[in-house]
């Protein structure tokens, strides 16, 4: 197949302006170079698009492709990770992962967790501040946990992120309402394990692909898996195979979530257990890193036995396999 490869490249942005922060969740070189160095090795013929510009310039001129390998974030905009899929759509050309009504739902974390609560998923009690006085109205118990509501990355994440008081709450949250732009998701801290999962394939046929734990080092900064914590992890944050009990108990949170919020051909989700040791939903992440040596799912593929052209062909195995059904 000719398979077009949709991605926003960090560098272009950081050209512009842009910070190692607003540009976290964009790709390096390197992954579009082994991306499609994947593609060619199991015998496709990639071709660079880039983001949505080049796409829709594009797609004017007449180009077509047979399928589109999409890991576009997008740049503005609540639904921006939806707006490459709805292009594409548009134009009738199939594409591997999620729809654009599952990316722009999933971005948004607590319309996610309201779908997956709904659908029976254990997630954390929370509130969203929409503006600085909707903190006095929290009814929630402490510590309480905040983050911007539609961002990835762990961009808004750090070393306040856990509250203790409502004096707190207010300060933090008014400091994000006006970093980010947009509304504070709050949730009830969960202090247990946490855990990444890897996920390939559709509805009924997704599988838990595999768990790895987020292990905290000593330079680890706040309580959660944070930007910094991501970015610059290695003497900060360590990933183990997850294997025991609780590790499994997490995958089958992360598949139900997976199910539930409609995420197609493969991805990650994040789970965290509460003080009684219970799974709990955090968010999904459909359009998942995909940089050797660097990204989660990349670590929890290379710790179920696959290399990186194996787990992108596994990718595209479950997507012939939902265009076939």
């Amino acid at each position: 197949m000719r398979i077009g490869v949709t991605y926003d490249l960090r560098s272009d942005y950081l050209a512009l302006g842009y910070s190692e922060e607003e540009t976290a969740e964009f790709d390096a070189e390197e992954t579009i170079a082994a991306l499609c160095e994947a593609l060619a090795g199991l015998g496709h013929t990639p071709v660079r698009i880039g983001g949505i510009k080049p796409l829709a310039k594009a797609l004017v001129a007449g180009e077509r492709w047979d399928a589109v390998f999409n890991i576009c974030e997008g740049l503005k905009g609540v639904a921006r990770e939806a707006q490459v899929p709805a292009l594409l759509e548009a134009f009738d050309i199939p594409y591997l992962f999620s729809d654009p009504l599952t990316l722009a739902l999933s971005l948004d974390k607590a319309l996610a967790k309201r779908v997956v609560r709904d659908a029976g998923v254990p997630t954390a009690d929370f509130a969203v501040i929409e503006k600085e006085s909707d903190a006095a109205y929290v009814a929630l118990d402490y510590p309480l946990f905040l983050k911007p509501v539609a961002e990835g990355s762990g961009k808004g994440v750090g070393a306040r992120s856990k509250v203790e008081n409502r004096e707190e709450l207010a300060s933090v949250a008014k400091d994000l309402l006006a970093r980010f732009r947009q509304p504070v998701l709050v949730e009830e801290f969960l202090p247990g394990r946490e855990f990444t999962i890897g996920i390939i394939g559709t509805g009924e046929s997704a599988a838990v692909l595999g768990v790895a734990e987020i292990v905290p080092l000593e330079n680890f900064i706040g309580a959660g898996y944070g930007f910094v914590n991501k970015e610059i992890w290695k003497d900060k944050v360590k990933l183990l195979p997850g294997r025991d009990e609780d590790a499994r108990a997490a995958g089958d949170v992360a598949l139900a979530a997976w199910r539930a919020l409609r995420c197609r051909d493969g991805g990650r989700a994040d789970v965290r257990l509460d003080k009684n040791g219970q799974p709990c939903f955090l968010e999904v992440n459909p359009l998942a890193g995909m940089r050797p040596g660097y990204s989660d799912l990349c670590f929890i593929a290379k710790f179920e036995g696959l290399e990186y052209q194996q787990l992108i062909g596994k990718f595209l195995d479950a997507f012939a396999a939902r265009q076939s059904s």
